[in-house]
């Protein structure tokens, strides 16, 4: 068989899917020009897992639904760069795990602002330097990061969505393995690396750094110095790969939150996570059974709990606040009801966000 007919018939189907796609862009364009007059959200999270649960559904092959979602992540940041040009910050510098994260959430047309502390990416956010951010929230090995989610206590800022990224740890560095004696990451990076670093480099000091991009910033160029972080941090920075995949554990995951000043909408059909933050207050030190009874009135209702973890509320000793996952929206009657009956007992119920459950 010729390739040269096969081709012709690539080429002609190439030219109309640009076409296309240029129509598609049209009308996001328009759709853009209605939510501006309306002053509604352009970046619309429960729109966005509408569109790529419909084409996943739709899809018989072969390529795959992971494939296809990555081609219309990128064509709907298309559509938003033409609606507005939107800013989304992340916990840098480039090339971290978080702007890789952010780069999967809202793809290559958006303007990404990398940011030093996650306290500075909620003060961008806040006073509207940034349209959206993207923060870790907790990884699958070594849990969940502190510092964001003792932001949300005192931050009006709303999830809007969420997203996991599967974390690959390599060894950067311009020295040897047998050479290298101090190896630079984030605290959780290194924690993820524990055993193989144990084992391949007994002697060497682990130092913290701000970010994995940062530990390679600062390793590069420094003989006998190495950083953990990810591949494209090192291609980024132009470090070479000494070990690839050392993180100890294959299924390591981060879980990233989007934050933005208004919520989202309801996906529906139990598609839906809602986050919130609980203090029982006086309640606890006074009463047996009142972490049983802050659940209650969510699990009378059918409102299933998917994670629960306190932190220390700083205010007094030994007085900590709740951070619940469960399912459904905020604006469900099932979730307006069991947040009315805890606000009788509990002195702080907040409300995080609402935003759709990963597919």
């Amino acid at each position: 068989m010729e390739l040269g007919p096969i081709r012709e018939k690539i080429d002609a189907l190439d030219r109309r899917l640009v076409e296309l796609l240029n129509e598609r862009l049209a009308l996001a364009a328009e759709i853009g020009r209605v939510k501006r007059n309306a002053g509604g959200q352009i970046y619309v999270a429960e729109r966005e897992d509408a569109v790529l649960r419909k084409v996943s559904a739709q899809n018989s092959g072969p390529i795959r639904n992971e494939a296809l979602r990555a081609i219309y992540r990128e064509i709907m940041s298309a559509a938003i760069a033409l609606e507005k040009p939107l800013v989304v910050a992340y916990l840098g510098p480039e090339a971290s795990n978080t702007h890789a994260a952010a780069m999967k959430k809202f793809g290559a047309s958006v303007d990404y602002h990398a940011m030093a502390t996650v306290g500075d990416i909620f003060t961008a956010v806040e006073k509207g330097e940034t349209d959206y951010a993207v923060i870790p929230i907790e990884n699958s090995t070594e849990g969940s990061v502190r510092e964001a989610l003792d932001s949300f206590v005192e931050s009006d800022l709303k999830i809007v969505a969420q997203l996991y990224l599967e974390i690959n740890h390599a060894l950067i560095s311009d020295s040897p393995l047998e050479e290298i004696t101090r190896v630079y990451s984030k605290d959780q990076a290194l924690a993820q690396c524990r055993h193989w670093l144990q084992r391949h480099l007994p002697h060497a000091q682990l130092i913290d750094a701000p970010s994995t991009s940062r530990a390679v910033q600062i390793a590069k160029g420094e003989r006998g110095a190495a950083a953990v972080a990810s591949e494209l941090a090192g291609e980024f920075h132009g470090v070479p790969i000494v070990e690839r995949n050392i993180q100890d554990k294959a299924d390591n995951t981060t879980r990233f939150f989007v934050i933005g000043r208004k919520p989202s909408g309801a996906v529906g059909g139990g598609k839906d996570l809602t986050s919130l933050l609980v203090s029982l207050g006086d309640e606890a030190a006074s009463h047996s059974g009142a972490l049983l009874k802050m659940l209650n009135p969510l699990a009378s209702r059918g409102i299933n709990l998917s994670k629960i973890e306190s932190r220390p509320s700083k205010k007094r000793p030994w007085d900590y606040y709740f951070f619940l996952d469960v399912t459904g929206h905020y604006e469900d009657v099932a979730m307006q009801e069991a947040l009315a009956e805890l606000k009788k007992f509990c002195p702080l119920v907040k409300w995080l966000g609402s935003y759709p459950a990963v597919s």
